[in-house]
């Protein structure tokens, strides 16, 4: 791939972020790195710069500040060299829904869902308009599981999974490619941050940062538009999908089920 590509990462300054950076850098990006540690992030340019041969540009910006959201807006708009966007950045809360500081949980909502939403919705308009891009979600595989961990934080994911699949019915024909990715629990810095140690999860749990990523830009070689890294038998997902679509037919008929009608 070659050098023309670039690609703006949030999220970027560890985890997930810096470790698709790494991954994009050997295949050829230039990049853009968004993060609120400026000292990690310029750590991790200056790194790729030597190991990858590619140039690296950082925007500290903190997302969940309206005008550092715009900034980063105004860089995809006006940067007609970005062909793909990785919306990386999230964080998580301590405990269940309702017992967590909700100042916590909102917080968690202007990162999760807010930021995500608008840098979307620019690249869409951008990439369509230049009629080429990439958009890559990280969603988890919790938009899936609502009944563990916290409500609050398996629904930004959720939210994240339906506006991807909305997106690609939206975008379809027009060049430009969306992904959602579910990681499962991935050795990062999420769960210290949340409060919560990663070392309450068994080690069969975790996945590894590297093969996380490895795994999902394969995903996105292959043309998915959902890529769940942990999943070995993707045609249970198919499945999954199908019987959602199949009762799609039955969720805006015009009077109640029979079984809600008084005899």
């Amino acid at each position: 791939m070659s050098t023309s590509q670039l690609a703006l990462i949030t999220g970027a300054s560890s985890g997930i972020g810096a470790t698709y950076a790494k991954q994009l850098a050997a295949r050829g990006y230039n990049l853009i790195l968004v993060a609120r540690d400026a000292t990690r992030l310029n750590a991790l340019a200056q790194s790729l710069r030597e190991s990858a041969g590619v140039e690296v540009s950082v925007l500290p910006a903190d997302l969940t500040k309206t005008q550092d959201l715009q900034r980063i807006e105004q860089e995809i708009r006006d940067n007609h060299q970005i062909t793909l966007l990785l919306n990386n950045a999230g964080m998580s809360v301590e405990g269940e829904f309702v017992d967590a500081d909700i100042e916590r949980i909102q917080a968690m909502l202007a990162l999760n869902i807010v930021a995500p939403t608008q840098l979307a919705h620019v690249a869409a308009q951008a990439f369509r308009a230049r009629g080429h891009g990439t958009i890559i979600n990280i969603a988890s595989v919790l938009a899936l599981i609502h009944e563990r961990f916290n409500g609050a934080y398996d629904a930004t994911k959720s939210f994240v999974l339906t506006l991807t699949r909305a997106m690609q019915r939206e975008l379809a024909d027009s060049g430009v490619h969306v992904q959602a990715v579910l990681p499962g629990a991935t050795r990062t810095e999420i769960f210290d941050r949340s409060g919560t140690p990663i070392t309450t999860f068994p080690a069969e749990m975790l996945m590894e940062v590297e093969d996380l990523v490895s795994a999902a830009l394969s995903g996105l070689d292959a043309g998915e538009s959902v890529t769940i890294p942990s999943l070995e038998n993707t045609g249970l997902w198919q499945e999954f999908d199908n019987a959602r679509i199949a009762l799609q037919p039955y969720l805006s008929l015009n009077k109640p089920a029979s079984r809600y009608q008084q005899a």
